[in-house]
């Protein structure tokens, strides 16, 4: 099971959570960030519906997959 970081830092002139090499929209206080980070995390794991998905993956090849609603990541916040 993949597991994602929401990492809170400085940015932009406030703060933002950050996965991976993505931001989030900036926020004027650190706490505003924790709880939007808590928030998105929480909806990751959230299950859904099980649906094809297509994607070009980094060889520029486009794949098609069946998206199991229930395989969820574990989610953790680096405050």
């Amino acid at each position: 099971m993949a597991e994602i970081t929401y990492e809170i830092v400085e940015h932009d002139g406030g703060w933002a959570y950050k996965v991976g090499g993505s931001f989030s929209e900036t926020f004027p206080t650190h706490e505003a960030a924790h709880r939007a980070a808590a928030r998105a995390a929480a909806e990751q794991r959230l299950a859904g519906d099980t649906t094809a998905i297509t994607y070009e993956n980094a060889a520029g090849e486009w794949k098609t997959e069946l998206a199991q609603g229930d395989d969820r990541p574990e989610t953790s916040l680096d405050d």
